[in-house]
């Protein structure tokens, strides 16, 4: 059995002419040729630019080739595979980097660290729209590993007019000097994150906390620490002066829970004012975690990213806190727009086996 770049049903195709096999000696393969012995071997036989000799007859044959693609091409067209190594330098930004040597003219785009994925949009669209070149990537924002596929590029034609390459790789050229490459990976810094778990209820030992190992969890899943975990009643004067010990303790990241809502005795966003807050954005437009609260305070030189979480974030698996911390963590300065946003797709399915975050939750 074999596979082969497939093409119309024409003699001569773009690039290249279909020859009978005993008539190829000397020609130049204009593509792979694979063999699949099943349960036992698939892999390439013949490669993309081997010249065909007599001896390889008769192999052609056992792999079922009666007639051959030929490589032509003109002085204003490029080969799949060169086609391929030209877009994906040119689409790779920082953090990404292109894996190995193309195959059928197409080459995958992989990280080159840990940290979070970012897209280009609408470099990438005008990128897909040029015809014969496409890119397909993850969603924007996806927490990814170092050597994870990121993309993928290919050239879609076997051979492709150098016209359009050429824009191609100019137009990511432009992106990245915007610094906006079409793909790129941002690193994430490990934060040391304090927090402060609010409520009578759990104050007074009148129920136990849930939040705590939910909040580390999350927080050493990222490469962080938690410098200090305090539990506060539904006090703001109390919850102010827990904060500001945990930044006086190092924390670089300050995390609330509870205290959200609209009922009296909700006051944690009122001693996150307290302390000097600016940025302050309450409220988010993502189903589970529709209270949400983000703020920035100034401290040394630094800025401390203040997060609180409502009560959504003790029982439900993924919500707004996860879609946003790691694009804190990158270096992003999340305010109204940015969450806003991410109401596309800020519906969670509530699936009984969850899944996240490979599910559409949060990939708008």
């Amino acid at each position: 059995m074999c596979e082969e770049h497939q093409g119309g049903n024409g003699k001569d195709r773009k690039g290249a002419l279909t020859v009978p096999v005993d008539q190829a000696v000397n020609m130049v393969l204009a593509h792979d040729i694979t063999e699949i012995r099943p349960g036992e071997f698939k892999g390439r036989a013949f490669k993309k630019g081997h010249v065909v000799c007599k001896d390889d007859i008769c192999r052609l044959k056992r792999l079922g080739k009666e007639n051959l693609f030929v490589l032509t091409m003109g002085s204003d067209e490029m080969h799949e595979d060169d086609a391929a190594v030209a877009l994906a330098e040119a689409l790779a930004g920082s953090g990404v980097r292109p894996a190995g040597e193309p195959k059928e003219g197409k080459i995958n785009l992989v990280a080159e660290c840990d940290g979070l994925l970012k897209v280009n949009r609408e470099a990438l669209i005008a990128f897909n729209l040029l015809g014969e070149v496409m890119c397909a990537s993850l969603h924007e924002n996806t927490v990814v590993r170092k050597g994870q596929v990121v993309g993928a590029t290919r050239a879609i034609p076997l051979v492709v007019n150098k016209d359009i390459v050429q824009e191609a790789v100019a137009l990511c050229s432009k992106a990245r000097n915007e610094n906006a490459a079409v793909l790129s990976v941002h690193s994430m810094r490990a934060p040391r994150a304090g927090v402060v778990i609010t409520g009578n209820e759990v104050y007074h030992g009148r129920i136990q906390d849930a939040f705590a190992p939910i909040i580390e969890a999350k927080i050493r899943s990222l490469g962080g620490t938690v410098v200090g975990t305090y539990y506060a009643p539904d006090d703001e004067h109390y919850i102010e002066a827990r904060l500001r010990e945990l930044i006086e303790a190092g924390a670089d990241l300050l995390i609330t829970t509870g205290g959200m809502s609209v009922d009296p005795d909700d006051v944690t966003r009122f001693a996150i004012n307290k302390l000097g807050a600016e940025s302050l954005t309450y409220g988010s437009a993502v189903l589970p975690g529709a209270m949400f609260l983000v703020a920035y305070l100034e401290k040394g030189g630094a800025v401390v990213p203040v997060l609180g979480i409502p009560a959504c974030g003790m029982y439900a698996n993924a919500t707004v806190f996860d879609l946003v911390l790691p694009r804190i963590l990158a270096g992003e300065h999340i305010e109204r727009r940015a969450l806003a946003a991410l109401g596309h797709g800020g519906l969670c399915m509530k699936c009984k086996v969850c899944q996240f975050p490979v599910c559409p939750f949060g990939k708008g």
